[in-house]
């Protein structure tokens, strides 16, 4: 059993002294420290040789700088800009940040510059200038894709004009839509560039009726060239093979050059696509009156038959020949007004009126071939509005011409027929994997 001290009483050591706790506690602290004391001073009579410690001497020397030279090497810079309406050469140099008054002077007097002074709006024009907007050189394509180089010479500061060859080159590119409102805004929705939404639109318009037979849904694909020069952009080129799905019911056009001066579009099975003529004598139109039995004139107020069809366009539209062949008429005729009237194979004959002008230089017996045009759209006779009224006949007999059954052009020669046969095929496997990556990727 432990024994306790009673309360107050403190402990004793032997002797009966009581501890003195200040003491004792400086013991304590001193013994525990002893260990440590000793590593230090045994740490301290070690050489500074014998842990390894290379043993150096501090030098202070003034060195020498080498002079730092104030000359800099003169910075260059490029830059492009665009051709705009209404600019002159100051004007676009201006745009360019140059501000060089002989390579002005140059651009606007040489004969050797007179290129550039007739640039197109919208041709890209670079440049490479000095920091302080002196011009070094400038470069441009004209519209054959040819480079046209101006440099200033570093001898005597006069600039030169060099032309380098175009370096043409073609490139694929595909494109895919649907359409919502229209062939142009789905065209556009797409990325398809208008040149070949035009093609897409000529190349399917002996089957398809733009205007009226478009429907929600309808898709098509286009495989089609754009041609850059010097790694810019040219133009777009032809459309190389193309699917329109209508209604259901799928059409295709493949391009084929039989001869080295001639292609055409033929349908996988050596068809041509083109029918023997357009459906519409104008691009981009719509009809403002349809061919009827019984239509109200509204000059004449009354009911008689209207056996032609309107298209309504700006006064001044282009109006082409919708097929090949012979002008039979050009001249003013009662209501049609200016009117111009065209006879095919024997059976079939178009005519145009209203008018506002004929083509420069048409006449009576002259030949033209399908697209030519012949006039323009105007308001004369009896019209309300500038439009275009077109009429198809055969045998003299007036035709729908939205709705008659058009007469095909001739089909590829057999003589091609089996060089065509691999180009078809490798497009058309194109057009199917493209056709059902589309509907994947809509589905």
């Amino acid at each position: 059993m432990l024994t306790q001290n009673p309360p107050g009483q403190g402990g004793k050591i032997p002797g009966g002294k009581k501890p003195d706790s200040n003491k004792m506690l400086r013991w304590f602290v001193a013994l525990s420290t002893l260990p440590l004391l000793g590593v230090v001073t045994a740490f301290g009579l070690v050489p500074q040789d014998d842990l390894g410690l290379v043993l150096t001497d501090t030098a202070i020397e003034e060195i020498a700088l080498p002079d730092v030279s104030t000359e800099t090497t003169a910075a260059s810079f490029w830059r492009s800009e665009r051709m705009q309406r209404g600019d002159t050469v100051d004007d676009l140099l201006r745009h360019l940040d140059i501000e060089d008054a002989d390579a002005s002077d140059y651009l606007r007097k040489s004969p050797e510059a007179g290129s550039f002074r007739k640039l197109p709006v919208g041709t890209e024009v670079q440049v490479e200038s000095t920091a302080s907007g002196g011009l070094i050189a400038l470069r441009y394509l004209d519209t054959k894709g040819n480079q046209f180089l101006i440099e200033k010479e570093q001898q005597d500061g006069a600039f030169k004009t060099s032309t380098l060859p175009a370096q043409l080159e073609q490139r694929l590119f595909v494109r895919t839509g649907e359409i919502k409102t229209s062939l142009y805004a789905a065209a556009d929705e797409a990325g398809l560039p208008e040149a070949a939404a035009n093609q897409l639109n000529e190349l399917f318009s002996g089957d398809i009726d733009f205007h009226h037979d478009l429907r929600k849904g309808d898709k098509f694909t286009v495989v089609y060239e754009m041609t850059y020069s010097n790694g810019a952009l040219l133009s777009t080129g032809r459309i190389k093979a193309a699917e329109f799905i209508n209604q259901g019911r799928a059409y295709r056009a493949i391009y084929f050059q039989s001869e080295k001066q001639h292609g055409d579009y033929y349908t996988p099975d050596g068809k041509s696509v083109h029918k023997a003529f357009l459906r519409s004598p104008i691009a981009f139109s719509r009809i403002s009156s349809g061919f009827s039995t019984s239509r109200f004139h509204p000059i004449l107020n009354k009911w008689r038959s209207h056996k032609g069809t309107d298209f309504a366009a700006p006064a001044g539209t282009g109006v082409k020949a919708t097929a090949d062949g012979m002008i039979s008429l050009v001249d003013s005729q009662n209501s049609y007004g200016n009117v111009v009237t065209i006879n095919h194979q024997d059976r079939y004959t178009t005519v145009y009126g209203h008018l506002s002008r004929f083509a420069r230089g048409l006449r009576r017996g002259q030949r033209v071939a399908q697209g030519d045009v012949i006039g323009y759209v105007g308001s004369t006779g009896l019209a309300t509005g500038p439009h275009l009224h077109y009429e198809f006949r055969v045998n003299g007999q007036q035709k729908n011409p939205m709705r008659v059954a058009l007469p095909d052009a001739s089909p590829i020669n057999n003589e091609y027929l089996a060089a065509f046969q691999p180009v078809a095929e490798d497009f058309v496997a194109r057009l199917n994997l493209l056709r059902n990556t589309n509907l994947a990727m809509l589905d």
